[in-house]
């Protein structure tokens, strides 16, 4: 069995269980639509290969294999319009949960780590933009990726960089507190309030102190080391992302951008699941 055959199964089995549709048809039966995770499927194989709607739906064609995994016959596959369309009704929700359910096939350890990184709108002509009023250029993505398995498990999009980082890890940290023990980040996150908010989730605060006095020196010296030194794991997942799956999302509205950086996750933890 092919890496993309492994993928696609794993990726299938994932979007049939959290949209509930294990026994469906993916095809449509009776004059009824496409199944959910048909559409979720070809999304991820979409930024699985890298491609455009046409070409995955073309690519799809050649691989009659890899359309029977997702359930469908060469001459069932949808219109690539179709497909584009299908992804405005993917909503962010259930996202979060293909996330969560595709961070499971890592068995996640319980630290966390979390921090930023920004991804490219792609480019768009310069009429586009004036009557869109497209002229934010990059989004602010915040992940939270667990230190053992370079999984992510958690994402975070923004058009602005508006607000505190360290509210923003508070929200995410909420999402996920029972599914963590620790979490470490850079002093861009020091915040008192932030490391009392965690420790009322039971989430161990692994966040240095900047240094203005004495005493922070001690606050850092009771700091798992080994621990706090993981967080460099979020770099090296960012990095592994952008490199095997782009720097810069398709999509032009921005809620479509944050669906497509959420499947980017996604596809990230499958890819590294099947991984020989």
């Amino acid at each position: 069995m092919t890496q993309i055959s492994r993928f696609t199964e794993r990726c299938v089995s994932i979007a049939q269980r959290v949209t509930g549709e294990r026994g469906e048809s993916a095809a449509p039966e009776g004059g009824g639509g496409f199944a959910d995770y048909a559409f979720v499927s070809i999304h991820c194989l979409r930024i699985y290969l890298d491609t455009s709607y046409r070409m995955t739906i073309d690519l799809l064609k050649e691989m009659p294999q890899i359309t029977g995994e997702i359930g469908l016959d060469v001459a069932d596959l949808p219109h690539p319009s179709t497909v584009c369309k299908a992804f405005d009704r993917i909503e962010m929700s259930v996202c979060r949960v293909l996330l969560r359910q595709s961070a499971q096939l890592h068995d996640p350890s319980k630290h966390g780590a979390i921090d930023a990184t920004f991804y490219e709108r792609s480019a768009a002509s310069r009429h586009y933009c004036q009557r869109t009023s497209y002229r934010v250029q990059k989004l602010k993505v915040t992940k939270l990726v667990d230190t053992d398995s370079q999984a992510v498990l958690d994402v975070h999009c923004s058009t602005n960089r508006e607000g505190s980082d360290a509210d923003l890890a508070e929200q995410i940290a909420r999402r996920n507190a029972g599914d963590l023990q620790s979490l470490a980040a850079d002093k861009g996150y020091d915040k008192q309030s932030l490391r009392e908010s965690l420790r009322d989730l039971g989430i161990r605060p692994l966040i240095k102190h900047r240094i203005f006095a004495p005493y922070d020196h001690a606050h850092n010296a009771r700091i798992d080391e080994q621990r706090y030194n993981q967080r460099s794991m979020t770099e090296t997942v960012n990095s592994a992302v952008k490199r095997s799956l782009g720097f810069a999302v398709r999509a032009r509205s921005w809620f479509r951008e944050f669906r497509e950086i959420a499947l980017m996750c996604v596809v990230y933890n499958i890819k590294r699941a099947v991984k020989p």
